[in-house]
């Protein structure tokens, strides 16, 4: 990570999503839509996005409304565990819920998840080479938003844990050479009217 020039990293979690996860709603579509002609001016180099349907559908519907920038599909930006802390990493009073959380997580899970986190920092995070400022967006799922931002905080590595965002709200992360990174927005949703904002929450969060 000893780049010259600054990585913005643009992080947003799919739109909503049917219920069997195959598709996305029509609110879904509308959110998608939104944010891409949200992000409209921005000059990303390249948007990156999971290989599950919510996710691609998501990254197709904004780059509709971007200036022909490629879409990459890689499983680094999917859906997966990123990090499973043991008991005595938690703090006392959560550790039950949190573990209880995590329990129908399976080996394999346990053991791909991490790798993939590993890879996600090395792919997305840090200053970049050049002379010129790259701007990059990832279509992806709430606990790689989570992780990506604990790790922008120097959070200890179980803190992706309670770190929840929108359906299609957008967080953004600046890498400048020499100094630490910088959440610039989290969980941004003024893209959206406040009909379309929420979701992804249970009810009784929503502000």
């Amino acid at each position: 990570m000893t780049g010259t020039a600054t990585r913005y990293l643009y992080l947003v979690r799919h739109g909503e999503a049917s219920p069997d996860e195959s598709r996305l709603t029509e609110v879904g579509r509308r959110q998608a839509t939104l944010l891409g002609q949200r992000l409209r001016d921005t000059p990303f180099a390249t948007v990156h996005h999971g290989p599950l349907p919510r996710a691609e559908e998501t990254a197709r519907l904004i780059a509709d409304e971007l200036k022909s920038v490629p879409l990459h599909v890689s499983e680094v930006a999917g859906d997966y565990v990123p990090y499973m802390p043991a008991r005595g990493e938690l703090p006392e009073e959560s550790a039950d819920f949190y573990l209880r959380f995590l329990a129908g997580a399976t080996d394999e899970e346990r053991e791909h998840g991490p790798a993939l986190a590993r890879q996600a920092l090395d792919l997305f995070t840090g200053p970049v080479d050049g002379e010129e400022d790259r701007h990059e967006l990832v279509v992806t799922h709430n606990f790689l938003v989570a992780w990506l931002v604990r790790d922008a905080m120097h959070a200890p590595k179980w803190r992706w844990l309670g770190l929840n965002h929108c359906n299609a709200a957008l967080t953004v992360i600046r890498y400048a050479p020499g100094r630490p990174a910088s959440v610039l927005i989290a969980n941004d949703m003024r893209h959206l009217p406040a009909a379309l904002r929420w979701t992804g929450f249970p009810p009784e969060l929503h502000i």
